[in-house]
Parts: structure tokens; sequence; C-alpha cells
């Protein structure tokens, strides 16, 4: 008979014991669920600093200066300069979620480059950060190579670090004599180089 009661209050206590851990791990859940959609809030707000998500015709975009491109657009652009250069072009951060990576670009030897790509208004400058990202994020696309093209130009500190871990950075002057050179490239507009 002892054993029963035992048994009994041994049942007892190991649901009062769940009773108090469960709504701690409710509690838990709902506090990662809270912090999950704080951070998706946090990085479409980010995201919708660009003027638009969006990407008209390739056509479309040949004809463009590149003040008039979004990043999304200044990206799809570029990817249609490196096929045309004879390399294997792998889109990986269309629209802004790509961890420090827009494009990955094979040559004809199987050499891997990371490419950022950074359209951004002649006044504003690419900050030292966007190269530390590239840099950490090559890796995670297994290349040996980055280069950062940019429709403006790095910062002081942003070109330093770009020398310092070999980092290829074109910057808008460059970027349009490049695209001059292409011939498919035919701006309505002509953008003053920098």
């Amino acid at each position: 008979m002892k054993e029963i009661i035992w048994f009994f209050i041994g049942v007892v206590l190991l649901g009062v014991i769940s009773g108090i851990l469960k709504p701690k791990k409710r509690r838990s859940a709902r506090k990662q669920a809270s912090k999950v959609k704080t951070k998706r809030k946090e990085s479409s707000a980010r995201a919708s600093h660009r003027a638009s998500k969006t990407c008209r015709p390739d056509e479309v975009l040949l004809t463009k200066p590149l003040n008039d491109l979004n990043g999304v657009e200044f990206e799809r652009l570029l990817a249609l300069y490196f096929r045309d250069q004879g390399y294997v072009v792998h889109e990986v951060g269309i629209g802004g979620n790509d961890g420090g990576v827009d494009l990955v670009i094979v040559d004809k030897r199987g050499e891997r480059t990371a490419v950022q790509a950074k359209c951004y208004a002649d006044h504003n400058m690419v900050p030292v950060q966007t190269v530390r990202e590239l840099v950490a994020a090559k890796r995670n696309h297994n290349c040996m190579l980055t280069l950062l093209v940019t429709t403006s130009d790095l910062t002081g500190p942003a070109k330093k670090e770009a020398e310092q871990f070999r980092v290829e950075y074109w910057h808008g002057g460059l970027v349009g004599r490049k695209l001059e050179s292409w011939n498919k490239w035919r701006p309505t507009k002509k953008r003053k180089l920098v």
C-alpha cells in the first residue's frame, strides 16, 4: 500500500514540476518568435532603403545611365557585363540579402571571384564595413579573389582595408569607362564620369 501512495505522490510531483517548467518553455518559444519577427522587421527596414527591389528588362538596363539604376538593376547590369567578358556568373545576392556577395564570377581557369556591387550616389562613399563583409563572405562561396564595384568611391579607410586584404575595387569612373568600352551599354544620357 505504501508503494502505491509513493507512486501517486511521485506522479503528482512530476506533474507539478512539468507544469512549472512547461510555461517557461512556452515563454521562451514566444520570446524567440518575437526576436525572429524583430529581426525580420529590421532586415526589411534595411532593405527598404533601396529605391526598388524590382529590375527592369535587360534591354532597358542597357540604355540607362548608372545614376538611373537601383541596386538590383546595377547588379544585373554587372552580371550581363561579366557574362559577355567570358565569365560564368552566379547571381547569389539579388536584392540586398546577399551576406556580402552579389555575384560569383568564374573565369575560364575556374578561378572564382566574389563580387559586391554598390550602386550609390556620387556623394555616398562605400564604408570600410562593406570591404570587411566582402572579405569574410568570400569564403562562404569558395572564392579566392574579391572585387568591389561601386558607382561612387570608397572612403579612405575602406581603400586602405581593400589594399590590405587585396580586394580589387572599381570606382564610378572606372566602371563607366569599362561599360562604355563594352559597346552593349548605350545609355541615352551620358553620366558624368568621376
